[in-house]
């Protein structure tokens, strides 16, 4: 367990923490450096990597946290569902060598590439595209998660779409008749694989009426609180006010830690570096919970 000292500034109220970030190792479009770069820049304190499924670029985001001498906590978004709901979950700070993680995360990435290589081969028979158009928009190689970005990437080169909001707006959204459901772990199951690993596990935009027709309801967040959940993000762009007062009483309820980040994609996204940032106390509850250091 890391204590931060009362003296850090890093981790003050008046601190502001991006914890929800995307770099080239999954849907992002800039690498672990250039979001560590940009997030000194910008006047932050501190910032979490949090690519999906993976934890593939936290070598090179350690490398830049000591280069710039810059707070990072290293984390993932983890892909996962609850009854008929898909749900997305912060895990920081967790042993990446924990073999339960591993086995995890190499199931669920072997089926995201499966699944996205299904879809484009419907698409490609109505649509320029190509499992090779895709492949050309990842950043990483084979350490990338692929998925639907990549695919929207894809249409914006061969000029069907201006850009990957629209794309999702389009052929891309969930609503689409090329859409294949991620398979994934249950929200039970990331619980007790994270804390097995001794991470944080936290839900992501779990207001956000326009990702999921049916959000979670109070009962399945108080079950999963039951089961050891640690938090919820409050603060994010998706989250109405409404839903925003709703998680924060359930939250203040049951002791939850309360998050807040950008969901930055770089310029896959209209999400800014920065916005709905969490302060360094919130910061400090995760560092001190985590079985991992904080970097540098």
């Amino acid at each position: 367990m890391i204590r931060m000292s009362e003296g850090n500034e890093s981790f003050s109220a008046d601190a502001r923490w991006d914890l929800h970030c995307h770099t080239q190792f999954s849907d992002g479009t800039h690498t672990p450096t250039e979001l560590v770069r940009q997030a000194k820049e910008s006047g932050l304190q501190g910032v979490a990597i949090t690519d999906h499924d993976t934890y593939a670029g936290w070598d090179e985001v350690a490398q830049a946290s000591r280069r710039y001498r810059f707070p990072v906590i290293r984390g993932s978004e983890i892909t996962a569902y609850d009854r008929r709901t898909s749900v997305h979950m912060l895990a920081y700070l967790y042993d990446p060598n924990n073999e339960t993680v591993i086995d995890m995360f190499a199931t669920t990435r072997q089926a995201r590439l499966k699944r996205t290589r299904s879809m484009v081969e419907s698409m490609a028979q109505d649509y320029p595209i190509s499992w090779e158009a895709v492949l050309a928009q990842v950043g990483e190689g084979d350490r990338t998660t692929v998925g639907r970005p990549h695919i929207a990437d894809a249409l914006v080169h061969a000029g069907v779409y201006g850009n990957r909001s629209q794309a999702f707006a389009g052929i891309c959204s969930s609503d689409s008749p090329y859409y294949i459901p991620t398979p994934s772990p249950s929200t039970h199951e990331v619980i007790r694989c994270v804390h097995a690993a001794g991470g944080v596990v936290v839900i992501a935009h779990a207001g956000a009426v326009a990702r999921n027709p049916e959000l979670l309801s109070d009962e399945q967040i108080e079950t999963l609180i039951s089961e050891g959940l640690d938090g919820l993000e409050i603060w994010h762009r998706d989250n109405s006010s409404e839903q925003r007062e709703r998680l924060s009483q359930i939250a203040v309820k049951h002791g939850l830690i309360m998050t807040g980040g950008s969901d930055w994609h770089g310029k896959g996204k209209p999400n800014r570096l920065g916005e709905n940032a969490a302060s360094g106390i919130v910061a400090s509850e995760i560092v001190n919970r985590g079985c991992i250091p904080l970097l540098p």
